[in-house]
């Protein structure tokens, strides 16, 4: 009975490996049959490996005392010591929640902007004005986050219009950017105006395939238009928004650096500072490049825990669809 089985078990192996056989000897036949497009894909490719494959090299000095003078190789390998250095340090807890909390306050507020934003959009008959909304709502996105971060303290300031505002209808002038409580308010609302109307492009250019018999069938049953919306319009983004969110619960982690770092104040510091801005003054300011580089594996490490994670749990509530 035994070898019985051993034969059935060699056989169905000897299976597997012809099928495998097989369908390499299928892609390696596609390759050569249309090897003009991976010479199309090979100049993005090698940038890829050159530009962000490569330099992985350099987060060995994660593990090392790094001196500059002795080089990557030449500097003294101490293990897990950085990180244990970071993980004690008093800190460490005020920086993961200070950049949990302004990454997923901002996940939970300015995801569903720009769905409802494309929702309207679509909504929208006359091509003319369709157009000029769209024009407003994505010019946002091409302004340098040092002019926004700009417009922001001058709306903000104690005579800014926003204070002057308040002091008209009564109320005492709020100091905006002294106040760790606004931080987190002000760098998400800011977040939001920015990038929400170009982060709408997809969804609108998904929302072009819906067919128009269908909207006409809603119609004629009698469907307003939150019901069109509902049966209609989200059913057609859906992959997508699964997609959008997945990648966004995964980069939790990864804030804009530029944008927290020029809205910071030696007032707001205790919202405000956050890992990414923890780690340019350790790295480039104090020159800790070793323990400045532990900290950004670490963030990238809890980034990519993140990501698969949400994938696996949306793929059991999502009828198994995610990345």
């Amino acid at each position: 009975m035994e070898q019985i089985y051993q034969k059935v078990e060699n056989g169905s192996n000897e299976v597997r490996k012809a099928e495998v056989g097989t369908k390499m000897s299928r892609n390696l036949k596609y390759m050569k049959n249309n090897y003009q497009l991976y010479l199309l894909v090979l100049p993005a490719l090698i940038l890829l490996i050159i530009f962000k494959y490569v330099p992985m090299y350099g987060a060995i000095i994660a593990f090392k005392d790094f001196n500059p003078l002795q080089g990557i190789m030449g500097s003294p390998w101490i293990g897990w010591k950085n990180f244990e250095k970071f993980m004690s340090t008093p800190d460490f807890m005020d920086l993961l929640k200070n950049t949990l909390k302004l990454s997923a306050f901002g996940l939970i507020f300015g995801f569903p902007v720009p769905i409802i934003l494309a929702l309207m959009i679509h909504r929208i008959k006359r091509v003319s004005i369709k157009k000029n909304i769209q024009l407003v709502l994505y010019a946002p996105n091409f302004i340098s986050v040092v002019v926004v971060v700009g417009i922001v303290f001058i709306f903000l300031s104690p005579v800014g219009p926003i204070n002057r505002l308040i002091t008209f209808l009564g109320g005492d002038s709020v100091s905006f950017m002294t106040e760790p409580s606004y931080f987190r308010s002000i760098y998400i609302i800011s977040d939001i105006w920015q990038f929400a109307g170009w982060a709408s492009i997809v969804y609108l250019a998904a929302l072009s395939n819906v067919s128009q018999d269908l909207i006409d069938a809603a119609k004629i049953d009698g469907a307003n238009i939150l019901q069109q919306i509902r049966h209609i319009d989200l059913p057609t983004i859906k992959p997508i928004m699964v997609i959008q969110f997945i990648l966004a619960a995964g980069n939790i982690m990864s804030l804009g650096f530029e944008k927290a770092y020029l809205l910071q104040t030696s007032m707001n510091l205790p919202t405000s500072e956050i890992l990414p801005t923890y780690v340019y003054k350790i790295g480039l300011q104090m020159g800790d490049y070793g323990y400045s580089t532990a900290i950004g594996l670490f963030n990238a490490v809890i980034n990519v825990i993140l990501l698969i994670s949400v994938n696996q749990i949306v793929k059991r509530l999502n009828e198994g669809e995610g990345i």
